[in-house]
């Protein structure tokens, strides 16, 4: 992450094994990096939690990012992010980087709750998540995206 954060795309391929592409070292991805280094920082354990690269497969091409926010918190809850590069959207991958998530999280056994916070504006998203059991749960404002509404999967 800190080679992406650094905008050294060659570095941070060589080191993740796999060709990362543009999409991981624009302005919004330097964001999350930013975070998340922070947060490893903070709590080295929340490493193995958050932001990867997304590779499809059998072809091998990184076609964005995912993780969870962090570990899971004092009731077993974790909260999903992940973005699909532009290039890469309405394809599928964002139903498959979520089904990964969600099989993922349900190997874990300090999870019990899976939360995914969207806009009420992104369809995309909301499309996204239907089929996989999520139940609306109420609403939050995040500083930085507005108002969001949660969903969970128990």
């Amino acid at each position: 992450m800190t080679a992406l954060l650094d905008g050294d795309l060659a570095s941070a391929s060589a080191k993740a094994g796999v060709a990362l592409t543009d999409f991981l070292v624009a302005d919004e991805a330097r964001r999350l990096w930013r975070l998340r280094l922070d947060q490893i920082a903070a709590d080295p354990g929340s490493a193995r939690w958050v932001a990867r690269a997304a590779v499809a497969e059998p072809e091998g091409v990184v076609v964005g990012y995912a993780g969870f926010h962090g570990p899971p918190d004092a009731a077993g809850m974790v909260e999903v992010g992940y973005s699909v590069a532009p290039d890469r959207r309405r394809r599928g991958y964002a139903r498959a980087i979520l089904a990964e998530l969600l099989r993922w999280a349900g190997a874990e056994s300090g999870v019990r709750t899976v939360r995914a916070s969207i806009s009420p504006d992104n369809v995309a998203s909301l499309a996204t998540i239907s089929g996989f059991g999520f139940v609306e749960a109420g609403e939050q404002w995040d500083e930085e995206d507005g108002r969001e509404l949660i969903f969970e999967r128990h």
